[in-house]
């Protein structure tokens, strides 16, 4: 079943207020659609226009909504790793309990080495209003 983009929204700003996001960040998404992305140890930005197109194939392609982006350099390259709400709702609850215990089932998606792109777990902690990857 597919599930309405104003449910995942929903959705999507319940995980950012459990993770303590800043509150002008769920407001911006909230009311604007924007998405945010945390770098530098929780330092808030916007995307920029390739990481906006970025985001928005990768929705397209997956059916899901990106509420958050955590941008970081890695040995294995330039990382985004997406935040997101998946059409599968059954999943929501769970998805929402790693959250509390600082744990996201992401995307990453690696700007320098595509065929290293993947979904999977990161670990993840709010610092000064974004978030940090831990693992």
């Amino acid at each position: 079943m597919k599930i309405t983009i104003e449910k995942k929204k929903q959705e999507a700003i319940e995980r950012m207020k459990s993770l303590k996001l800043y509150p002008n960040v769920i407001k911006e998404f909230e009311k604007e659609n924007i998405v945010n992305r945390s770098e530098n140890g929780g330092f808030l930005y916007w995307l920029n226009d390739e990481q906006k197109e970025i985001v928005s194939a990768f929705e397209t392609e997956h059916d899901v909504l990106v509420y958050h982006v955590i941008h970081n350099f890695t040995q294995m390259g330039e990382m985004l790793t997406f935040l997101y709400v998946s059409d599968d709702e059954e999943e929501w609850k769970y998805d929402r309990e790693d959250l509390k215990d600082g744990y996201a089932c992401a995307y990453v998606k690696n700007l320098t080495d595509d065929m290293f792109s993947e979904f999977g777990g990161v670990c993840i902690e709010p610092r000064i209003g974004g978030l940090v990857r831990t693992a």
